[in-house]
């Protein structure tokens, strides 16, 4: 094509074209397909952030809510902004992941640490004191009989009465309101907006559920609330309870026992006696206090690190010199058929270590197992239930596990490995031993270190295995927690926050453990790192 000869306000053809002109401030280089891609993303992200800002309203969760909102308004003004650069958008994400998931748990997990948050203290103190008054109700004597009617809302059941009149509709969250638009046939309620009749049927399949459920007479407590037996007519209960919320007292009308709040959240009558129903509040480092000076938790706890300690650090020796090896092996193109021997010896790697740990322990049992009646001819050696036995099995195990991993990361460290610095050690007359000594083992080790301690990390803190193979057992015979003799840490954590049912949850000593977990670890690794960085400088 012949050029255009342009003025200088004329098009020159071949020449870049100005964008094509749109609507007044439109640029379509600005509100391209990735202006729009990125307003779908981040509407999809604002959605949920409103979802979450209702949710937290609804709970009155106001430091929720006003967290949501600050990522809200932080990530609107990054990604609409013009004076942030596309770095700032590409860390943005990951700053607030790192906030939520990591910064924020620490701190609440420190601050559950100073609590005494458990059974019997799950609540705020408004709670606890209506918990207990609920907790002690009996039929008010000579108290009127309410026509009453089972209701259903989803799997939810409720109660409607009436009163003078009038049709009280409650759940056990919803104290009794008047309920408009009601219909009555006689004494019978017939229909409730917003609510489901059960039928004899209903009421017959979940009679137990239905003669539990009390319904809140109003929002004070004192009140007491309506109970059923027959699911067709009500009775008034109330507490045999009274609070003084000026004194802070509870009293126990039928044998006149003042219980007085304490400090530590719960109500303690003179004798020392306490109402089982507490509630949370602040007590310091008395959780870090338990865990280090109380004999329940103390002697434990000590040699719990102890092993912990020497688990993590023999997992790793054992799993690197192993894998190491077996890379070096395979890593002389001497050996024949090495392709095979790799895959092979990633197999222990390719299975879900939860899956392995438990083919382990069904192989280790003492009576029926595998290893015991086939391969040692029917011998009962007792490798899960004795203490030392089970502390190498496990050991064993991981080293099973763990090896395949060490391989890998060897082998690629090898590999890796500068021919021209090999050339020269050998041009220089090292040997095979001093080339390994001087040459080959130092950059291996200073490529595999990162990973050595991120290993460390993860077998401090191995739930799964111990969990999966022995559950932490045998148990110690001195003391009554649930602490065993190749527990680590972690699993002595979980046992004693009492989430698999072992012992009373006690969230507060756990969450101090987990504390200690984490300054025991960052210490570790952080030593490691430092060593590190020595070595390179020596390299």
């Amino acid at each position: 094509m012949a050029d255009l000869k342009a003025g200088p306000d004329e098009l020159v053809e071949g020449a870049d074209a100005a964008p094509a002109p749109g609507p007044k401030g439109w640029n379509s280089r600005e509100y391209g397909a990735g202006f729009f891609a990125k307003l779908v993303m981040m509407a999809l992200v604002n959605a949920l952030g409103v979802y979450v800002l209702l949710a937290a309203w609804r709970a009155q969760s106001w430091w929720v809510l006003g967290a949501m909102l600050v990522i809200l308004l932080a990530l609107d003004y990054v990604y609409f902004s013009k004076r942030h650069t596309i770095p700032a958008k590409y860390i943005a994400p990951g700053v607030v992941f790192l906030v939520v998931f990591q910064i924020f748990v620490i701190f609440y997990t420190a601050y559950i640490a100073l609590t005494n948050y458990g059974d019997g203290h799950n609540l705020d103190k408004g709670q606890a004191v209506a918990a207990i008054l609920s907790q002690n109700e009996k039929r008010v004597t000579g108290s009127a009989a309410y026509p009453l009617t089972v209701l259903t809302r989803g799997d939810e059941f409720g109660f409607a009465i009436i009163s003078e009149g009038k049709v009280l509709v409650g759940t056990e969250d919803e104290p009794l309101t008047e309920a408009a638009g009601a219909t009555v046939a006689g004494t019978r309620i017939t229909a409730v907006p917003g609510f489901g009749v059960a039928s004899q049927q209903e009421i017959f399949a979940n009679q137990q559920a239905i003669t539990n459920l009390r319904v809140p007479f109003s929002r004070n407590a004192e009140e007491g609330s309506i109970r059923t037996q027959n699911g067709t007519v009500g009775y008034l209960y109330k507490s045999t309870f009274t609070y003084d919320a000026a004194a802070d007292t509870m009293t126990d009308a039928t044998t006149g026992t003042v219980y007085t709040a304490t400090s530590h959240g719960q109500f303690a009558a003179p004798d020392g006696t306490v109402l089982p129903t507490g509630w949370r509040v602040l007590v310091g480092f008395e959780n870090f206090t338990t865990a280090f000076t109380n004999d329940q938790y103390a002697g434990p706890f000590l040699r719990v690190l102890v092993w912990n300690l020497v688990f993590a650090v023999v997992s790793v020796l054992s799993t690197f010199l192993l894998g190491l090896v077996l890379a070096i092996v395979l890593n002389d193109e001497r050996v024949r058929g090495r392709k095979i021997y790799r895959t092979l010896l990633l197999l222990p790697y390719a299975f879900p270590g939860f899956l392995s740990a438990l083919i382990w322990s069904g192989l280790l049992n003492e009576k029926f197992g595998f290893i015991n009646q086939v391969i040692l001819g029917g011998v009962n050696i007792g490798w899960l239930t004795d203490p030392w036995l089970a502390r190498l099995s496990v050991l064993g195990v991981n080293l099973w596990l763990g090896f395949p991993y060490m391989f890998l990361i060897a082998t690629g460290a090898l590999q890796s490995l500068p021919g021209d610095v090999k050339e020269a050690a050998r041009v220089d007359g090292a040997g095979p031993l001093r080339m390994w000594w001087s040459v080959t083992g130092p950059l291996v080790l200073i490529s595999t270190a990162p990973l050595l301690i991120a290993s460390f990390a993860f077998n401090f803190n191995n739930f799964t295995l111990i969990y999966m193979l022995t559950q932490g057992g045998p148990r110690f015979g001195d003391t009554s927690a649930p602490i065993g003799a190749t527990d680590l840490l972690i699993t002595m954590v979980y046992s004693i926050s009492g989430v698999d049912g072992s012992a009373a949850k006690n969230y507060g000593l756990a969450s101090a453990l987990s504390i200690v977990i984490f300054v025991v670890v960052a210490v570790i690794a952080g030593l490691g790192f430092r060593q590190t960085r020595k070595l390179e400088e020596v390299i």
